[in-house]
């Protein structure tokens, strides 16, 4: 929008205007187009924005009182931020085409999409509000100029005697300068409509000698304090703070510095135009110190690239914790890469283009490994469901001369043999353990006979899940729960028409765990065999990464509101559960590290 604050060069050289100022309001070209040149190196400086960053520069924009003036911005954050989304989806469609999959099938969200489309969908709701806001405003800021502009006609056509001129024109004038913006329609014709007024008033003026002084002294006044501060500007250490209020200071001199007397008009103008000369000049040492930052930032990025090349190129046949080990490292200078500054706009987009290149170069080759991987798992796989088969044909088998070193064998060939796909890790080995433990419970079973006094284990038993149902929830039943735990672990085996009372007391347990509040992995517990350790590991590990995620997401819910506080009583049952889930983590890592160290 143009406004009085901005003038075009044309604009501002209207017939009406005081003929004698006319070659002052003349400013050089590097004058006229500085703002545009600054706003071009601001919207250098953030083509290389991260992702996150740009989320959170557009985050920032929706939070503010008036976000909808600030749409340039918003949408110059907004085609980087879509730009990023973009290629990062392209990436996970070439993994997925590379590992072998049809690109019709391919299906993918971004994580930040929802996010990105919450920001956009908000930004223009509030834009929208703006701009009828601003429509608003300018109609009564145009109202507010048309009463001016009557104040200042009726200064040289129909002013009571004993008015004070002088006064009453500082007055008009500042308050044309103060006024806000109107609709770029109707400024030109408003704007020429002011100065021609303002030179009727001075024309007027040239009939009173004194009130014409008193305006050329206090208008030389003002030009000797913008010249004395363009003086100083010629010493600012910071070029692009000198160029910037050196447009200001044009700016004043055109509405609030003129006219002045003949004798001083051209001497202070020249004066004035020389010192912003020189200062234009330093925009040269700008641009030098712009080009050599931009040349160190080319030479970093040009040398991430490389890195990342030699990490595709492994000089040693590579192996699995290589490519995780690359995959961290990568992930880490493609961080790098975008928190490193601009490059010469001229070699940005071909930077940008080898940059992709080679990450896309590197994606492959390790999805190359990994699906060739995937080959050598299907045969590990085939390898240890011979070895299930082995197990649970002989589970019975009772001639323990052959079969306990044949399952003490198998035991030992299991470990020997590679990963296998991950979907079936879990199912594969609960199969083998489970045909290991039927041929070794019924091997000491059988063995330990004459020495196993059952009935007496059952007795035993009996009265320890008398001893369980008693339990309440008053102080100390967690740990009496853990004693009686421990002790039926160290117990033996039961007579077979007995067996069921292994059932109960399981039930009994979940009941007595519940309404103290405590899940079962959390007990403190002892005796339990190498096979009971490992399985009871296990479901701690599976349940240490659902809470992790639970947490992951409730935490990424929370990130949706502005500014999230427990304050907050919509927030508060989020935050409660959330340190709930944390204790019990906790809880359940020590558990598991427990077992680990034997304790």
């Amino acid at each position: 929008m143009i406004t009085e604050n901005n003038l075009s060069e044309n604009e501002e050289k209207n017939p009406n205007k005081v003929p004698q100022e006319t070659s002052e309001n003349t400013t050089s070209p590097d004058a006229n187009h500085h703002e545009d040149e600054a706003e071009h190196l601001e919207e250098h400086d953030d083509v290389e924005i991260s992702l996150a960053d740009a989320l959170k520069e557009m985050e920032k924009i929706i939070n503010t009182p008036n976000a909808g003036e600030n749409f340039r911005r918003f949408n110059l954050l907004k085609e980087k931020a879509n730009h990023y989304i973009h290629d990062e989806v392209e990436d996970k469609k070439h993994e997925y085409v590379d590992a072998g999959n049809a690109p019709e099938n391919f299906s993918y969200e971004h994580s930040s999409q929802t996010k990105y489309s919450a920001l956009v969908n908000i930004f223009r709701e509030k834009h929208d509000d703006f701009q009828k806001g601003q429509e608003e405003e300018q109609k009564k800021n145009l109202e507010h100029r048309q009463n001016i502009i009557e104040r200042l006609k009726s200064l040289y056509t129909s002013s009571e005697p004993g008015i004070n001129l002088f006064k009453s024109i500082r007055e008009v004038k500042e308050d044309w300068s103060r006024a806000g913006q109107v609709a770029k329609s109707e400024f030109k014709i408003l704007n020429n409509n002011y100065f021609h007024h303002l030179n009727q008033f001075y024309q007027m003026l040239d009939l009173n000698k004194e009130f014409l002084e008193q305006e050329y002294s206090h208008n030389l006044e003002k030009r000797q304090h913008i010249i004395a501060r363009a003086k100083e500007l010629e010493n600012e250490p910071v070029i692009q703070k000198a160029l910037n209020e050196l447009q200001y200071l044009h700016k004043l001199w055109k509405e609030e510095a003129e006219p002045v007397a003949e004798e001083f008009r051209e001497k202070t103008w020249e004066e004035f135009k020389e010192i912003s000369n020189k200062i234009h000049e330093r925009k040269s040492e700008l641009s030098a110190v712009i080009e050599q930052e931009q040349a160190a930032n080319l030479e970093k990025k040009n040398q991430i690239i490389a890195e990342i090349k030699k990490l595709s190129e492994p000089s040693e046949t590579p192996n699995h914790n290589y490519w995780q080990n690359a995959i961290k490292t990568v992930e880490n200078l493609r961080s790098d890469f975008l928190k490193t500054g601009s490059v010469p706009r001229k070699l940005s987009n071909q930077n940008w283009n080898d940059f992709k290149t080679t990450l896309r170069g590197f994606n492959t080759t390790k999805n190359n490994y990994y699906k060739s991987l995937k080959g050598s798992q299907q045969a590990n796989l085939e390898e240890k469901l011979k070895l299930i088969q082995t197990a649970q044909d002989n589970q019975n088998n009772e001639e323990w001369d052959i079969a306990v070193p044949l399952f003490k064998k198998l035991q030992e060939d299991w470990k020997k043999i590679g990963h296998v796909p991950k979907s079936m890790t879990n199912k594969i080995w609960d199969e083998f353990r489970d045909a290991c433990n039927a041929f070794f419970n019924n091997y000491r079973e059988k063995s330990n006979t004459s020495t196993d006094n059952w009935k007496e284990n059952y007795k035993n038993k009996k009265a320890l899940l008398d001893e369980l149902k008693m339990v309440t929830n008053e102080e100390g039943s967690i740990e009496k729960i853990e004693q009686i735990k421990t002790s039926w672990n160290n117990i033996g085996k039961v007579p077979r028409d007995k067996i069921s009372i292994n059932t109960e007391f399981n039930k009994t347990l979940r009941e007595k765990l519940k309404i103290n509040k405590i899940n079962e992995l959390e007990l403190k517990e002892e005796g339990l065999s190498e096979n009971q350790l490992t399985d009871k590991a296990r479901k701690i590990k599976n349940q240490i990464s659902d809470l992790e995620a639970e947490i992951v997401k409730l935490e990424n819910n929370l990130a949706f509101f502005n500014k999230p506080s427990r304050e907050n009583p919509l927030l508060k049952d989020t935050y409660n559960t959330i340190d709930e889930k944390k204790a019990h983590l906790e809880t359940l890592k020590q558990n598991l590290h427990n077992i680990i160290s034997g304790d």
